[in-house]
């Protein structure tokens, strides 16, 4: 693994390179350090944290204060990966100055190095100012989880001949506009393909197949953080919330058992010290 930060530049060469692009979403510090360290390209402060830090059912509350406060926790932690933050629900969809003056403060409050819309060539106009202002826009399409309500529900996009040339159209847009990347979301594998050979900009999808230029996931669904329903595109490739929860069951037993904190963990006083005490 090479220690060259990636960059715009970076992202745009591993395209024409055929190269893979790596990202997974991160919300604080000690977790951007980690996934820095074992090399992840893209660190995405996804507002999923509202669904997996903030413990709501859907992204639709996560305000701009969130995401500025964990995309400068994740910001101080990564020194190689670019940092992509989301623009919450309704901080661009407004008018058009409103997005361009959100982005740039997410730009400039974070230390992020790019923001990330949803939205297809309906959000072409707002992607383009935000690039023409020095921001670089990674797009979203597909399944756009800040839409859901539109959508009818988290369920697969592009199924229809119509929809699948929607999408196509979409992507184009959004490349035209300025975007350097595209998230494809929940869509079949041959269109993601045919969107990514179309494209001159690194597609990264999740939910997309193998035929995109990268892969996201969130985080706690690979480390195995969360319980409950599980997406089909997820892979595990750990089960931290059993360990987790083995963990702190010891430590209680533990403490019950009074076998923590042992010698090793306690500081002492001489016994010619303790006895001067009254």
């Amino acid at each position: 693994m090479s220690d060259k930060k990636i960059t715009v530049s970076v992202i745009r060469e591993r395209k024409l390179a055929g190269q893979a692009v790596s990202m997974l979403t991160a919300y604080d510090y000690s977790m951007a350090v980690t996934l820095d360290r074992a090399g992840v390209d893209m660190l995405l402060v996804g507002d999923s944290l509202g669904n997996v830090v903030l413990g709501y059912d859907s992204t639709l509350p996560v305000t701009m204060e969130d995401m500025i406060h964990h995309g400068k926790a994740v910001c101080r932690g990564a020194k190689r990966a670019l940092v992509v933050v989301d623009m919450p629900f309704m901080s661009y969809q407004v008018t058009v100055e409103a997005a361009v003056t959100n982005a740039g403060r997410i730009m400039k409050e974070t230390g992020a190095q790019a923001v990330k819309v949803e939205g297809g060539e309906e959000m072409a106009e707002v992607v383009s100012a935000i690039v023409r202002a020095g921001i670089p826009v990674v797009a979203h399409v597909g399944l756009t989880p800040q839409s859901v309500h539109q959508l009818g529900g988290f369920k697969v996009q592009g199924k229809s001949q119509a929809a699948a040339q929607k999408l196509l159209n979409d992507a184009r847009a959004l490349e035209k506009a300025g975007a350097f990347a595209l998230v494809m979301e929940c869509i079949p594998e041959a269109l993601a393909q045919k969107v990514t050979q179309a494209l001159q900009i690194a597609t990264i999808g999740i939910g997309a197949g193998a035929g995109c230029d990268g892969q996201v996931l969130v985080i706690n669904d690979l480390l195995g953080m969360c319980s409950g329903f599980t997406p089909k595109f997820v892979k595990k490739y750990a089960n931290l919330e059993r360990m987790i929860s083995e963990s702190v069951t010891a430590y209680i037993r533990e403490i019950g058992e009074k076998q923590f904190p042992g010698p090793e963990h306690s500081f002492q006083l001489a016994d010619v010290e303790l006895e001067k005490l009254y």
